[in-house]
């Protein structure tokens, strides 16, 4: 059965609804219909959709607009339009949308906004406009968070993500130094009373912030507390950018009821958190048990995909734990009543905030 998008389709109906009504409203104001002089007066977003709950709100002016989303440029001489270029690269329009005072325009998703001119140019018949327009990146967002998670006051670290343009770093509320950046990776130094604070990247575009926090690793590309893997376990440190968080993940073939075990330690300074994270990936769909503290009991199981998932367990699903000493996990992978082999990942180990 066919499912129909019907937001898409109130949106369209909405920006063809208005366009018509601007096409009116064009004709009836000069009764020949064109102008011989182009001018931009304003670039409203077509489509407005507040994150508040309010109503959605039609034809609104901006004054920086984001790729592959659709405009209206209001103005005059436009009925004898032939390019728009956004930051220098043009944007394709309908002729059909387009009268003297009003153009109907997606800006083309690959328009640059890094070390871009801010510049909205029309050309038509009776000359070039130039306006002054901003063209943002989309909101950042973190790709493998940062590393190190436990960073000391004073250190660098790295954040990576996308979108990182002009970025502005706090953690909590606490604003950091920015080393260098690029699109994809920041430096920053951590700043004084960085620890147990979620990392917040801000730009003109918005904002994303961690969902874990600083010093809460258990692992993250090295092991903590003397919870590590002994090499017997015949596992590797993965570096191939595939990582969940920082560079570098555990990755183990292992065959049916396999195991990787963690070394022994003990670590019990867990008063500020509620209980412990772990992303985990798999070759095939399968099942990997969670063996925490020694408990080898049919408990813990965690169905895992071949993309990384993220799990949360609770003290209380942890047999109300109350420090950690040993971790490890087995694969419990099947195909019908028979355990298969199954190459297993994991990474980003570390506790969770209250």
């Amino acid at each position: 059965m066919k499912k129909y998008n019907f937001l898409y389709l109130r949106s369209f109906l909405a920006i063809t609804l208005l366009f018509v009504v601007s096409f009116f409203t064009s004709c009836s104001d000069d009764d020949s219909g064109v102008s011989t002089t182009t001018t931009i007066t304003s670039v409203n977003r077509a489509l407005n959709t507040p994150t508040d709950g309010s109503p959605v709100e039609i034809d609104v002016p901006v004054e920086m607009g984001y790729p592959n989303t659709t405009y209206f440029i209001h103005g005059t001489g436009f009925s004898t339009l032939k390019k728009i270029y956004f930051n220098g690269l043009e944007s394709y329009f309908n002729p059909t949308m387009v009268t003297d005072n009003v153009i109907v325009v997606t800006i083309d998703e690959d328009t640059p906004y890094e070390n871009a001119s801010s510049e909205l140019k029309i050309v038509t018949s009776f000359g070039t406009v130039v306006y002054h327009f901003v063209i943002a990146p989309p909101a950042p967002v973190l790709t493998k968070g940062f590393s190190p998670v436990n960073a000391a006051d004073g250190s660098i670290m790295t954040i990576y993500g996308n979108f990182f343009l002009d970025p502005i770093v706090t953690f909590g509320t606490i604003p950091a130094t920015v080393i260098s950046n690029s699109l994809t990776e920041i430096k920053v130094t951590v700043p004084v009373g960085a620890d147990k604070q979620y990392v917040t990247v801000k730009t003109i575009s918005g904002s994303v912030t961690s969902s874990y926090a600083v010093g809460t690793a258990i692992y993250d590309d090295v092991a903590y507390y003397g919870l590590d893997f002994p090499s017997w376990n015949n596992h590797t440190y993965e570096s191939d950018g595939n990582a969940d968080q920082g560079l570098i993940y555990i990755k183990k073939n292992m065959g049916a009821w396999d195991s990787l075990q963690g070394n022994w330690g003990w670590y019990d300074q867990i008063a500020p958190y509620k209980g412990i994270r772990l992303s985990v990936k798999a070759s095939v769909a399968g099942t990997v048990k969670l063996i925490f503290n020694g408990d080898w009991s049919e408990r813990n199981m965690m169905s895992v995909q071949p993309g990384w998932n993220t799990f949360v367990f609770t003290w209380a699903e942890l047999g109300d734990a109350d420090h950690v000493q040993n971790i490890s996990f087995q694969n419990m992978s099947k195909s019908g009543a028979d355990g298969i082999a199954n190459t297993i990942s994991i990474d980003n180990i570390g506790f969770v905030l209250k």
